[in-house]
């Protein structure tokens, strides 16, 4: 993907300087926003290719931001917020975000979680049409060339995110997958914070797939270890 446009959206001058001047420098185009409905409209009528979206807006959540924009868009979002707690990024990846950075970040980890998101979107976009295999699984259905996920018939609403997780699994049904394999796969590095992020995506995938998400079929944890997609009969 060249030359993606990025929506910054982000009230604390400082910080909005920060990453626009960040993006500037890196030759990103980037769009600004100050609050909640100022990005909503520039997303609706921009386009943009990435959202980075902090959570405390002046005028509205930035959940709810989230929840708005997904009711027409899959545009990867990326949550940079000082809300650390794992209940806050659940409840923002539950609502659609594909990503979650906490304050205070490095420039660094800023540029490395929008490469990774750009390479992602570049191998979406290439591979479109390339796969149309059916994964089934028990009453897990994988649509791999429409990129649905259906179980018992009903389409499952996944992240990005959660979508690659869940397909990189189920391409190795069976097999133990460590942290490091799938944080590799996934962002493109095994950083701390990354196996940190999986436990949220996995809490937030089993709640989706399921039916007791306290007692998974599908996906079994190996502790200290990694994941499992279990084959079901």
């Amino acid at each position: 993907m060249n030359n993606p446009v990025i929506l910054v959206v982000e009230d604390d001058t400082p910080v909005r300087n920060l990453m626009t001047t960040t993006l500037k420098t890196h030759d990103y185009k980037f769009l600004e926003a100050k609050n909640g409905s100022e990005a909503i409209m520039l997303a609706s009528s921009h386009n943009p290719d990435i959202i980075f979206l902090d959570l405390g807006l002046p005028d509205m959540e930035g959940v709810e931001v989230i929840e708005r924009i997904r009711s027409w868009s899959n545009i990867p979002i990326i949550v940079i917020s000082a809300r650390s707690e794992d209940s806050d990024k659940i409840e923002a990846l539950d609502a659609g975000a594909d990503d979650y950075l906490t304050k205070p970040f490095s420039v660094e980890e800023l540029l490395a979680r929008l490469r990774v998101t750009v390479r992602r979107l570049s191998l979406t976009h290439s591979n479109a049409d390339k796969d149309s295999a059916i994964y089934i699984n028990g009453r897990l259905k994988i649509d791999l060339s429409a990129g649905c996920v259906f179980y018992d018939e009903e389409e499952l609403k996944l992240t990005p995110i959660e979508y690659k997780l869940l397909c990189l699994m189920a391409k190795n049904t069976g097999k133990v997958l460590t942290h490091t394999y799938i944080t590799q796969n996934i962002w493109g590095r095994s950083w701390e914070n990354d196996i940190a992020s999986l436990r949220v995506y996995m809490v937030t995938l089993r709640k989706k797939l399921e039916a007791a998400p306290d007692a998974p079929r599908y996906i079994q944890t190996h502790i200290g270890i990694g994941y499992r997609m279990v084959k079901v009969d």
